[in-house]
């Protein structure tokens, strides 16, 4: 009896067990699924841009900046706004306006004369980030870019002096200020440095924007035998390049590579350009904002930071020797004076 009793008991066990595992594997569970964060949107850079009154389309300075902003864009997807002054007196409105809105990271001003409307602006708004070409600004919140123009200028100035077959080469200046003279005194030295028996003449336009007296200045220079001309002076050096090419002469470009840029000119025309790198410094600028590492303060760019430099339409003949030239401006074994006086003496400094 106890027998059956025991077995009776065992086989129930077995049953009950056995329903058990049953009911374990037909039961679901559900997975437990972690809440997935929305990835916030990243943030777009915007810049601002006041151009200088040369105004875009100046094959030059503006023009070179807009390149850099642009290749910015292309680089970092910022965002970017501009406008294209025609008076000095309305920087300072157009930089206030820009400040108020809030809604620029950074804004840039081109060219010496907005540093007074900069600094105005940026006592008033102390956290906004501003950046200035070719003029120093002391305020923690500008970066002011400026560049050794003496030093690109002393290598075009070389193959100047290389070049003229009459001896006799010579520069229009936008304004008589100490920018556009760094422009002249490098030019000069260079000539003189390769070439000792070179006369220089100089004439200034007293306009950023006035074609046709460049155009003027240059002819007259021409009528007193000079067969290059070197033109630093925004848009009212498109007049200059424009004289040389109905004169049969040669012209130096500036800032940009301006030998095959200009309508109705052939590249024959120029002897070269002068690059003044403000694509590479507005870009750079543009980045320290991207990468949250702007800093105010004094940034120069000549020789040894590919800064200044000429273009690719040096004639191939004395290729080789600018470039050596280069490399001894770069490395400071040749020495380049910053500025001349009306008598046509070297400053130093």
């Amino acid at each position: 009896m106890n027998k059956k009793v025991n077995m009776l008991c065992a086989l129930a066990l077995v049953c009950f067990l056995t329903l058990g595992c049953i009911g374990q594997e037909e039961e679901e569970v559900e997975p437990t699924v972690e809440p997935t964060a929305t990835p916030e949107p990243e943030e777009v850079v915007r810049i601002a841009v006041v151009f200088a009154t040369g105004g875009l389309g100046d094959k030059s300075f503006n023009d070179s900046c807009y390149q850099g902003v642009k290749e910015a864009e292309a680089d970092f997807g910022i965002e970017f706004d501009y406008v294209e002054p025609t008076a000095i007196a309305e920087y300072e409105g157009y930089h206030r306006q820009y400040a108020k809105s809030d809604e620029y990271d950074l804004i840039i001003g081109i060219g010496f004369d907005q540093a007074d409307a900069i600094t105005i602006v940026a006592q008033e708004y102390p956290d906004q980030k501003f950046a200035i070409v070719d003029m120093v600004v002391e305020l923690p919140n500008v970066a002011s870019l400026v560049f050794r123009e003496n030093e690109g200028s002393f290598l075009v100035g070389a193959a100047a002096g290389l070049k003229s077959q009459t001896d006799k080469i010579g520069f229009v200046g936008g304004m008589d200020i100490p920018l556009i003279r760094r422009f002249l005194a490098g030019y000069k030295f260079g000539a003189e440095y390769i070439n000792p028996e070179v006369e220089v003449s100089w004439k200034y336009v007293g306009d950023w924007s006035d074609p046709a007296k460049g155009k003027e200045l240059a002819l007259a220079l021409f009528d007193e035998g000079a067969d290059i001309v070197y033109a630093a002076a925004g848009r009212s050096g498109l007049g200059a390049i424009q004289a040389a090419h109905e004169r049969g002469m040669l012209v130096i470009g500036v800032d940009a590579d301006q030998c095959d840029t200009i309508e109705g000119v052939p590249v024959t025309t120029f002897l070269g350009s002068m690059l003044k790198r403000v694509d590479v410094a507005v870009y750079e600028t543009i980045r320290s904002v991207v990468e949250d590492t702007f800093t105010g303060g004094f940034q120069s760019f000549g020789a040894a930071e590919n800064g200044v430099g000429t273009c690719k339409h040096i004639p191939s003949d004395i290729q080789g020797q600018i470039d050596d030239l280069m490399a001894k401006v770069a490395s400071g074994e040749i020495q380049v004076p910053s500025d001349i006086d009306e008598n046509g003496e070297y400053i130093w400094g």
